[in-house]
């Protein structure tokens, strides 16, 4: 686990965030908390795994995190650093080039357009693009999509990287080289933030764990603990579910 600096460099403490009539554009009586109850530190250098189940609020963590939308209580402390959500074919639009396309993604993304325009070459190179850079995206296949919006997003370096799920995209070979290339990164020196339904990631390539359920954090601290934790509660919730099954079910 690297050092961690006397500081960290975001703080939650107890933050909930509701979705209200407002924000959902619905009528609705009551405000419906997806995060209730979150609590943790992020510190320099470290890659921070966040695990729960579909639901749990982890999309909205990191949505919250990139400072996308604003939490409803609790405190919610940034000392000042970038945050940035992996977020793939982020503003594409499909009667531009490829190479239009990379710009206005990453400017979406937080890059300068002179930024982007320095990186085009590493950009094309790197979703193995050649000249379909400059034809229309809507002549693009999926995969190759998926490839140019990987490699743009891959060139944006904030203070705090934030990672929801996906590592590798577009076809097997270009996979392959994808999740590499998301491996490298989050084992350097970066602070990260990756979001897994997969426990095997989350021991592999994470110094500590979040599992957060039903919008709270139910354990924070070692890869291990948590992730065991985590499985303890499933294989319970599974045992749970059969009994009801059974109890529920006509009798043969």
């Amino acid at each position: 686990m690297p050092k961690q600096h006397p500081h960290p460099l975001l703080t939650l403490d107890r933050v909930g965030l509701a979705f209200s009539d407002a924000k959902l554009g619905i009528r609705r009586s009551q405000p419906f908390w997806v995060l209730k109850d979150v609590s943790f530190d992020l510190h320099h250098g470290e890659t921070l795994g966040i695990i729960g189940r579909n639901a749990a609020g982890k999309s909205t963590l990191l949505r919250l995190l990139a400072g996308i939308i604003r939490h409803d209580r609790g405190r919610f402390i940034n000392q000042g650093h970038t945050a940035a959500l992996l977020s793939l074919q982020t503003g594409f639009v499909p009667y531009l080039t490829g190479r239009q396309n990379a710009i206005l993604s990453g400017i979406l993304l937080g890059l300068r357009r002179r930024e982007v325009e320095a990186k085009m070459d590493t950009i094309i190179a790197f979703s193995e693009l050649g000249g379909f850079i400059d034809q229309p995206l809507s002549t693009y296949s999926s995969g190759m999509r998926a490839r140019l919006g990987f490699s743009v997003a891959y060139q944006v370096e904030p203070d705090i990287l934030l990672i929801d799920e996906t590592l590798g995209v577009g076809d097997e070979e270009f996979k392959i080289k994808s999740t590499q290339a998301m491996h490298e990164r989050i084992r350097s020196d970066k602070t990260i933030v990756l979001v897994s339904h997969s426990s095997g990631s989350i021991r592999t390539l994470c110094d500590r764990a979040v599992w957060l359920d039903e919008g709270v954090t139910r354990l924070v601290g070692d890869v291990e603990e948590v992730t065991a934790a985590y499985h303890a509660d499933l294989e319970r919730r599974r045992i749970e579910n059969q009994s009801l099954v059974r109890a529920t079910s006509p009798a043969a």
